[in-house]
């Protein structure tokens, strides 16, 4: 298991540029410029006006002696984390049939049928060839899914459509065969058993997944990602150390568990915070995670009220077992974020950190009572939150939580409160793009639409930190984890420019990761 090397807290300076590095004509968001920035050892040195005069918090070092880059007047900003990614998922589902913009079942028995016609015959028949999907949201559908729709077009070629919150899947009786499952009429698997066969599913050749997630960090850094908290279900430390190891180095990582790990974690020694040996810094221990209730579209989020069904959704974990969980991680030195969507869900878990007497994270905290916001900075808890949910389930979220939406992505509230705020996608729930959260949390609306719960929305300084890591700017000393960008988040229209940031270079320590218009 990986060793670790320093349990210092922040950021590492990673493998950085030796000779430095000037960055010329760069302006800070909202300010006056330009401005010339230095790095030295992966770290800001000084920063200067634009006219060459020593100045901003430092001073200056004689140009010839570093290399130069014009920044031509691009915006200089924090280095921007995604709080909560399924890395190896994300890269897989990248690849696969997209049935997200599916309105009906039979839409996307269709799209199957058509993929299917465009496929060339595998050598050794069909059944070994499984078609994968992604994205469905059946909510609000007028049909259901059934399992003969799917076995009338594709046969016996397995076919596995993951839904997109990923809390669910769509399959036929080849696919079900494949995964070894036993699914119902309706086709469907649901939370912890489909959790437990997407897992056991070899969704690729490693050598084809690895190549898949190289990709993905690559595309990451040239929206301007500098870190990541990935909370995939699988062993991420020692993951992460190969894949850094054979060269993915273009973000930071913070490895996270889940309780069938927790005891294998601590064993090994790995408290969170901690650097892991021959990284350079770029992995680190990250939280325990529990999944303690489901999901809006899959109607097992956990609420106080009922779904039309009768149901009030699913909890996973009692209230005793989440105390139990976070006491013995933060005994061990772990830390713990709860996955919390229903509003009855988030209460047990600021109960669970409250019996504790620890704080922690909850993830998502999408459904929130209004007596519990005080609570999360009450308790030290952190909102782990993921802003292009709320345009992506407001509909739902209105037939399915009706009366109550005025408590749903409470961000504005969270902010008075005082509450820590991070952002993050959920990836593949919805994609590896920071600044589509930006762009949610200030305006909460695209594609025209009127703004959804628009007392909740937040200004652009705010959003940003939340997406930076709680970076409010770009300081001396601080470690050159930076992106410039075209445009002034501060000042761009939120549901155009925002949305689509051009993120000119992003750097990592110093040395560039991404570089596109500089």
């Amino acid at each position: 298991m990986a060793a670790i090397v320093s349990r210092r807290p922040g950021y590492a300076a990673a493998v950085s540029t030796p000779s430095g590095l000037l960055l010329r004509n760069v302006r800070r968001p909202g300010g006056a410029g330009p401005i010339d920035v230095q790095i030295r050892d992966g770290r800001i040195a000084s920063m200067s006006d634009g006219g060459g005069r020593p100045g901003i918090n430092g001073t200056n070092t004689p140009a010839g002696s570093v290399e130069q880059v014009d920044a031509d007047g691009a915006f200089l900003v924090p280095g921007l984390w995604d709080s909560h990614v399924h890395m190896q998922q994300w890269a897989l589902l990248r690849e696969r049939l997209d049935v997200s913009a599916a309105t009906s079942a039979a839409q996307v028995v269709r799209m199957v049928a058509d993929r299917l016609a465009e496929r060339p015959s595998p050598p050794g028949g069909p059944a070994h060839a499984a078609l994968d999907g992604f994205g469905f949201r059946d909510g609000l559908w007028p049909d259901a899914p059934t399992l003969a729709a799917l076995d009338a077009v594709a046969g016996e070629v397995p076919v596995i459509l993951v839904s997109g919150d990923v809390h669910s899947a769509w399959v036929n009786g080849a696919g079900a065969r494949l995964l070894g499952v036993h699914v119902g009429a309706d086709g469907m698997i649901r939370e912890g058993p489909w959790f437990q066969a997407s897992r056991d599913y070899e969704e690729a050749p490693e050598h084809r997944r690895e190549a898949l997630v190289a990709r993905a960090a690559w595309a990451a850094a040239a929206r301007g990602v500098t870190g990541v908290v990935d909370l995939e279900m699988a062993d991420n430390v020692a993951a992460w150390q190969d894949r850094i190891a054979a060269g993915v180095d273009q973000v930071r990582v913070r490895a996270g568990c889940y309780p069938d790990r927790l005891e294998q974690t601590i064993a090994a020694g790995l408290r969170t915070g901690a650097e892991i040996e021959g990284t350079d810094g770029l992995l680190t221990v990250g939280p325990l995670k529990i999944i303690s209730d489901g999901a809006l579209n899959t109607r097992t989020a956990h609420c106080r009220h009922a779904y039309p069904d009768g149901g009030h959704g699913v909890q996973e974990w009692s209230g005793a077992q989440l105390v139990e969980l976070v006491t013995r991680a933060h005994t061990a030195g772990l830390a713990t974020t709860i996955h919390a969507i229903g509003d009855r869900a988030n209460t047990i878990a600021l109960d669970a950190f409250a019996a504790a007497g620890v704080g922690g994270r909850i993830e998502h905290a999408q459904l929130v009572e209004a007596s519990d916001v005080p609570r999360f900075a009450a308790l030290g808890v952190t909102a782990s939150v993921q802003p292009e949910h709320l345009i992506d389930d407001r509909d739902v979220a209105d037939v399915y939580w009706p009366g109550r939406t005025a408590d749903a992505f409470p961000l504005a509230s969270l902010a008075r409160a005082g509450a820590r705020i991070r952002f993050g996608s959920d990836a593949p729930v919805s994609p590896l793009d920071p600044w589509l959260g930006i762009a949610a949390a200030v305006a909460r609306t695209r594609d025209g639409r009127e703004p959804w719960g628009p007392e909740q929305r937040i200004g652009p300084a705010l959003a940003l930190a939340c997406a930076a890591d709680g970076r409010t700017g770009v300081r001396v000393s601080d470690v050159a984890d930076l992106v410039l960008v075209g445009a002034d988040p501060l000042t761009a229209d939120a549901t155009s420019t925002l949305r689509r940031m051009p993120v000119l270079a992003t750097m990592l320590g110093g040395r560039f990761t991404h570089r596109d218009g500089i």
